[in-house]
């Protein structure tokens, strides 16, 4: 039996309504949207990313350390180029900077890279 059970992550952003209906789009999981915070959580509701209000936020800035990602998340997928266009469509930006071949850097709408990486 675990002890416990994996929590939620949090990310820092300026609005949580836009980016957690980024991620609820991304990962098909289900939107709920407060005043103050948004969680996307999983269909079992086990996993969960919340997105909190910060004042003053300013977005990382990767891969310069000037303002330090502090944590990407990497989104396993099937195809690239297919994952590709939908977080495109959904309004992430493709980072000019792509170290490899077998996933690329995305910043989502709040400016946090995230990967999409061959599963």
């Amino acid at each position: 039996m675990a002890i416990a059970r994996l929590p939620g992550i949090v990310l820092d952003c300026p609005d949580p309504g836009p980016i957690a209906t980024f991620y609820g789009a991304l990962l098909d999981w289900k939107v709920e949207l407060r005043d103050d915070w948004a969680d996307v959580r999983s269909p079992d509701g086990q996993q969960c990313l919340s997105f909190q209000p910060v004042e003053d936020y300013r977005a990382p800035v990767w891969p310069g350390q000037d303002v330090p990602q502090q944590m990407h998340l990497d989104v396993m997928v099937e195809d690239l180029d297919s994952a590709e266009a939908a977080v495109l469509e959904l309004g992430a930006t493709k980072h000019d900077h792509q170290p490899g071949t077998t996933f690329r850097v995305f910043l989502d709408p709040a400016g946090h890279p995230f990967c999409l990486c061959v599963s």
